[in-house]
């Protein structure tokens, strides 16, 4: 097994009462996608802003490359690539100047090769002269890619990149997202997007500053028992209040105007759900069975801790 290019042990972080990391554990071989996913309050951006050295942990310790993150910052920072949720790069400065300002900051000499293939890499090149505060939610991420990338860091950490971004410029990202760990690079990002998670090697579902489960993604929808049987009702809600009063309930997760019924043996179970919503003129549209998603097991994982299995 190759050494980790990123190993964390207890981290913890509080403010007042609030743990927003506590005592996380899980490490990083090199050219993996690791994806921290949870809802806002999680814990994710203050993990991610203490891996890169902005916030300080109240205990634990982080080896980055082989550097100690308590000792060795100015090395780690050498490393390492940083995306923050918002974009902080200068809209009256063009593209062109907002690499170049960065590229300065990190003392890269000669950058201008850097530059072009960056340009070309996130397809900005047509919009080299453009002021950055004039660029679409989407470019401007690509921007911030393109200046995190400038002095070619080993590893990324990306805050929730894909936030406020529409489809098309979602997709765009997520194919520059795959070429830069074909070349290596190793990648820890944070969304609140479960799908997204889901093209990780490993994915850490995360509440309440606790890792759940840290999993290869097909491994923690295994986790879900039972076969999920998908409803689609105009009475939603109130199919799920009346299922919850069944003797014993099953488990019911609403999503719209969609159940995901949960049952333990879907030829028995099943039929009796149905009947029960015929008896409270509940009319059911459409029903069919899906396979569990990472969104089913975090709810799952919410509610019944005996589920939870962390492999760091």
């Amino acid at each position: 097994m190759p050494d980790p290019v990123i190993n964390v042990l207890g981290l913890t972080k509080t403010y007042g009462e609030i743990k927003a990391a506590s005592n996380l554990h899980f490490s990083l071989n090199k050219g993996e996608l690791f994806c921290i996913v949870g809802p806002d309050g999680a814990g994710k951006t203050t993990t991610i802003r203490m891996l890169c050295g902005i916030a300080k942990p109240d205990s634990g310790s982080v080896q980055i490359m082989g550097y100690d993150l308590g000792k060795d910052i100015a090395a780690i920072k050498k490393h390492i690539g940083y995306l923050s949720q918002r974009f902080t790069l200068y809209g009256d400065l063009t593209v062109d100047e907002n690499i170049e300002f960065i590229a300065e900051i990190h003392q890269v000499k000669n950058y201008g090769d850097r530059r072009e293939e960056l340009l070309d890499f996130t397809r900005l090149k047509p919009f080299r002269r453009r002021l950055a505060e004039r660029l679409s939610g989407g470019m401007k991420q690509k921007l911030a890619l393109a200046c995190t990338l400038i002095h070619t860091p080993h590893i990324l950490f990306l805050d929730e990149p894909t936030t406020g971004v529409d489809p098309v410029s979602r997709r765009d990202f997520w194919k520059i997202l795959f070429r830069l760990l074909q070349a290596g690079i190793t990648i820890l990002m944070t969304t609140p997007y479960l799908d997204e998670a889901e093209r990780g090697s490993r994915v850490a579902l995360m509440h309440q500053g606790s890792f759940l489960i840290i999993d290869r993604p097909q491994a923690v929808k295994s986790l879900m028992k039972g076969t999920i049987i998908e409803v689609i009702s105009r009475d939603a809600r109130k199919a799920a209040r009346v299922l919850k009063n069944m003797t014993p309930p099953p488990e019911v997760q609403v999503f719209g105007d969609r159940l995901h019924i949960v049952v333990q043996d879907k030829e028995k179970d099943f039929p009796a759900v149905y009947r029960r919503l015929a008896e409270e003129g509940i009319g059911i549209e459409h029903w069919r069975e899906v396979p569990p998603s990472l969104e089913n097991v975090f709810i799952a994982l919410t509610r019944d801790s005996s589920l939870t299995n962390v492999h760091a």
